[in-house]
């Protein structure tokens, strides 16, 4: 069996394209390699639109012979305005709104662990900026 939304299956039960498909030009293709490792908070400064808001829920490790084992999760929840930047990549003070971390654990919060996990590099984005400039009409 095939599960899909209500609006998808009124459209297609139409003959028509869903408004949200993929054929529908939304797909964009694919990022050259030399983008494989940006992170998503990297590629979120860079985005014009912001329709959602991510939380970040890490556990520390209770185990002491493990003091820099974090597991947990990330969630994106839909805003209910749409964020439009006009200048490019965003400022932390323009991203605080967006993302949201919370640590749990039996102690006080080390953040010496966590290291780079929420670091961005700015020549990355820098770059990631100029690629979507020369590739992308939005740009």
């Amino acid at each position: 069996s095939l599960m899909m939304c209500p609006p998808c299956h009124t459209a297609l039960s139409h003959s028509k394209l869903p408004a949200l498909a993929l054929a529908n030009r939304l797909y964009r293709g694919s990022l050259p390699s030399q983008f494989c490792d940006l992170t998503w908070i990297e590629e979120k400064v860079c985005t014009i639109y912001s329709i959602t808001v991510y939380v970040t829920r890490l556990f520390q490790s209770s185990d002491p012979s493990q003091p820099k084992g974090f597991h947990g999760n990330t969630c994106a929840h839909d805003m209910n305005i749409m964020s439009t930047a006009s200048v490019l990549p965003r400022a932390p003070a323009d991203i605080n709104g967006f993302l949201s971390v919370v640590f749990i654990g039996p102690e006080a919060f080390d953040p010496k662990p966590i290291g780079t996990l929420f670091h961005v590099q700015k020549h990355k984005i820098w770059v990631f900026l100029q690629w979507l400039k020369a590739h992308n009409l939005t740009y």
